[in-house]
């Protein structure tokens, strides 16, 4: 049995891409996208059929001016949704604005429309993820769209204050960056780091066992891997996310892979609990430095991919 097949038993395995023909030859459970990855695609000959539609339908709406561009923005990424809900069994991820990170409101009434689209399509809002950034904002934004069923992933996760945080406001399901996390400390320290002492291995693990072992039902889904190894360190997490690349040479290796993270063992652990009000939240993630920087930058990069999208989108309106 190939490591893909292997880690399908202890783990769900999410496929982070926006490409829809890497999605059919892995068959993963769920589906990732963010707005790096639909920009990507929408560069790509085969998808910039998806593109033009949501260009000719948002037209025929009679708006103009930003309030066209916002809505072909949101029917492109609802469109990719949809195409990869044909594809995948379970749930799609689809991301909020990064530039709305710091206002729960904006949020909020982004979600709400991208979910009302998703309806409207025939998707019944439980195979949906709305993908919102790790912010104290992005995080109370998501603790409300939870209690009207609109079911949230929260990503740019880099330390366990937002992790808890996270799980207190009853969020369905959290993205820590592993790959990012490594890279900060290999700059940082310059040295390279690899299976059980990858600290984005070890930041997800301690995540991982601070949830289950105060009993908590938010889902952990570790993502952005650098390399093979995080993701087998990982076995056993609740879910996976992985690119093309890694799920390809998951599939190639035949080496045996044994769960790494156990619920059962996480429960007889010493762990002490840590606050999740505001001030504390604030304090230990201006605290952790790489946590911080990390966020930032992932907002930051988040939002100058939304612009490129947008400058294509409008090079197509005309």
């Amino acid at each position: 049995m190939n490591q893909l097949d292997q880690l399908k038993q202890h783990t769900i395995v999410v496929a982070d891409t926006g490409d829809f023909e890497a999605m059919k030859a892995y068959k993963p459970q769920d589906a990732t996208t963010n707005p790096s990855l639909i920009l990507q695609a929408s560069q790509k000959d085969e998808y910039k059929s998806l593109v033009e539609k949501a260009v000719a339908d948002s037209k025929a709406s009679s708006l103009s001016g930003p309030a066209l561009l916002d809505a072909v923005m949101d029917r492109l990424v609802v469109a990719f949704g949809l195409e990869i809900l044909k594809i995948v069994p379970g749930r799609v991820s689809t991301e909020v604005d990064a530039r709305l990170s710091f206002d729960t409101q904006a949020n909020i009434d982004k979600a709400r429309h991208l979910i009302g689209m998703y309806e409207k399509a025939g998707i019944s809002r439980e195979r949906i993820l709305i993908k919102i950034a790790s912010t104290w904002e992005g995080i109370k934004a998501a603790e409300v769209l939870q209690k009207e069923g609109i079911n949230c992933n929260l990503t740019l996760l880099f330390s366990l204050a937002q992790a808890v945080a996270c799980a207190e406001g009853g969020i369905k399901l959290i993205s820590p960056f592993v790959g990012r996390i490594l890279d900060w400390h290999k700059k940082s320290t310059g040295k390279d780091y690899t299976g059980a002492e990858d600290p984005g291995v070890q930041s997800v693990t301690q995540i991982y066992n601070y949830y289950k072992h105060f009993g908590y039902t938010t889902e952990v889904m570790g993502a952005s891997f650098r390399n093979k190894g995080e993701i087998t360190e990982l076995t056993g997490c609740d879910l996976l996310t992985i690119s093309p690349g890694l799920l390809g040479e998951l599939q190639a290796a035949t080496d045996p892979i044994e769960p790494k993270l156990n619920a059962a063992n996480a429960k007889s652990l010493k762990i002490d609990r840590i606050g999740s009000d505001e001030k504390t939240f604030r304090w230990l993630l201006n605290e952790d430095a790489m946590a911080t920087e990390k966020t930032s930058e992932g907002i930051r990069n988040f939002a100058k991919d939304i612009v490129k999208l947008e400058t294509l989108v409008t090079s197509l309106i005309g």
